[in-house]
């Protein structure tokens, strides 16, 4: 495997938990949206 090809995939990883991280804060705010919704 070649030296661009690893740092590439380096770059892919870290996007990756990048968007991970930024789903499970959406989706974290998502819940707490449809409880406060919930409890009017």
């Amino acid at each position: 495997m070649g030296a661009s090809m690893i740092s590439q995939m380096k770059s892919l990883e870290d996007e990756n938990r990048r968007l991970k991280r930024m789903f499970a804060d959406l989706s974290m705010q998502a819940d707490l949206l449809k409880e406060a919704l919930g409890k009017k």
